[in-house]
């Protein structure tokens, strides 16, 4: 075929097959695509102020206000924008709709769960790692190498061995799914991965205390291990996974012919901050053949104080253990990890890349070290490492020691507070938990009673903004309860929140709410 002339299978070139697509956009969509840096600044300094004037401002603010119901109407009703509009309008609008209702976890004065205010600089780290915004999976780029960083400090702060791996995820639950399913993968006794659960025996049993948190059953749900088989152990008087009723469960279970594969222990667990027994856990499950995970999402960072350090201490003996730095280190959620001491059986039970084709990788190639996502659920990942890689460079573990050191004694300080007020019932202190209730003088009241009168309370004292608080139930009391996680916070402010619960509670109980 002559060179010249056109190949059978394509046409000839015309007008009208070949001219350009229309690509160009109107002035004004251009401008939302092509920002000149000068833009970028002049709407980078309104969101610094709106950053500072929420963070300064917010001692003086209401802990908590709801959203108004007609504001939270347009929210759900409000059709999708067609037209775009510009920065100012919209940073406009966040200001007077959405910066004035935050979750309230920012205050010096919110108590409530296991919410902590943001390290400011992990704030700036977020923009950072957006403005970057890498996919995390793999490569070899700065970001992947800042999270393999990150896990390793983890590693090190509860004394890991070389060979394990720390991946971040979303939270603690995350975490606990992802340790669970290593789990799994280790002790079933079959490829689960290829022949799954469905035709399964025996049964896979996973135990965890009545303390534990929901996570655990979430997670071996998810996992197809099922509900029915994971077992509830009783808890001692401090709120403690009781180790001998563990045992004999384990005992039980394996003579019915199940497969015993898992604990889930606790350290600090939500309710009451009680941390379970670690080294006897660990022992029997070294003993038994079962793996240990360890919810530490709230409590394990605790390890750097010298308070808990040596109770703590055994969390080197875990399997694995779920972290969560936006918890007790205060960072921007979401802020997971999960550390795992058999790195490459964490990578087992993930990976999809063959085992004869896996590399180590290459500090100078493209690939880079072994991709993250080979170690986790997640393909596409986002650079949450960068904030807490700050954070932790900016406060050392010597300055978190400090602000959860802070966080201990003030917690202690309530406690010491509640025991000497004759209307208030100290029921448990741990860590930075404290749970209370309102327990008026004299004897005889009834159970239900005291219990809707403390609901009262809650419900008044969170509407009312000065203090936030959240509730739990401990055999059957409905409890008031305090977290602190706030290096902001002061004895003032747990003086207030004292005189609020007192001042409700006789105010209510005047009122009729009980008698």
């Amino acid at each position: 075929m002559n060179a010249d002339q056109p190949r059978p299978d394509v046409p000839e070139r015309t007008d009208e097959n070949h001219s350009p697509p229309p690509l160009d956009f109107s002035p004004e969509t251009r401008r939302h695509w092509e920002w000149p840096a000068e833009e970028i600044r002049r709407v980078g300094y309104q969101v610094v102020d709106l950053i500072a004037e929420h963070l300064a401002n917010l001692p003086e603010q209401p802990v908590f206000q709801p959203v108004p119901e007609e504001l939270a109407r347009a929210f759900l009703t409000t059709p999708r924008p067609v037209a775009g509009q510009t920065p100012d309008a919209i940073l406009a609008e966040f200001a007077e709709t959405i910066a004035p209702y935050p979750f309230g976890n920012g205050h010096p004065r919110f108590f409530g769960w296991v919410n902590s205010p943001p390290a400011v600089l992990s704030i700036f780290a977020e923009a950072l790692a957006a403005a970057m915004n890498p996919s995390v999976a793999g490569g070899n780029h700065a970001a992947v190498y800042v999270e393999r960083q990150v896990g390793q400090w983890f590693a090190e702060l509860l004394d890991f061995p070389p060979t394990s791996m720390g991946l971040l995820v979303s939270g603690g639950s995350m975490a606990t799914l992802t340790g669970l399913a290593v789990a799994r993968h280790v002790k079933a006794g079959w490829d689960v991965r290829a022949s799954g659960l469905q035709g399964a025996t025996p049964r896979l049993i996973v135990y965890t205390s009545v303390e534990g948190h929901g996570c655990a059953r979430k997670a071996v749900e998810m996992l197809g291990i099922g509900g029915d088989n994971l077992r509830i152990v009783p808890a001692d008087e401090r709120g403690r996974l009781r180790v001998d009723a563990l045992e004999e469960t384990v005992v039980q279970d394996r003579e019915t012919g199940h497969r015993p594969i898992a604990v889930v222990a606790s350290a600090g667990t939500v309710n009451t901050g009680a941390i379970d027994p670690l080294a006897e856990i660990a022992d029997l499950c070294r003993r038994h053949d079962l793996w240990l995970h360890v919810d530490g999402a709230y409590g394990a960072p605790a390890i750097l104080t010298k308070r808990y350090r040596e109770e703590l201490a055994p969390l080197s003996l875990a399997d694995s253990v779920a972290l969560d730095p936006h918890k007790w280190l205060y960072m921007p959620v979401e802020a997971g990890l999960i550390l795992v001491r058999d790195a490459e059986a964490l990578r087992d039970t993930f990976s999809l890349v063959p085992p004869y084709l896996r590399t180590d990788g290459s500090p100078t190639g493209v690939g880079g070290p072994p991709w993250l996502s080979e170690f986790g659920f997640q393909q596409t990942r986002g650079f949450r490492a960068l904030k807490v890689w700050m954070a932790l460079k900016h406060h050392g573990t010597s300055g978190y020691a400090e602000a959860i050191e802070h966080d201990c004694a003030l917690a202690g300080y309530l406690a010491k507070r509640i025991a000497e007020r004759p209307d208030l019932e100290l029921l448990a202190a741990n860590l930075s938990i404290v749970c209370f209730r309102y327990l008026p003088r004299g004897s005889g009241h009834d159970a239900e009673l005291l219990n809707t009168l403390n609901q009262a309370i809650l419900r008044d004292l969170q509407l009312g903004g000065r203090a936030f608080l959240s509730s739990t139930i401990l055999d059957g009391r409905f409890v008031l309860r305090a977290c602190i996680v706030n290096p902001r916070a002061t004895i003032a402010d747990v003086e207030i929140l004292v005189d609020m619960v007192e001042t409700l509670g006789a105010r209510l109980a005047e009122k009729g709410v009980i008698t």
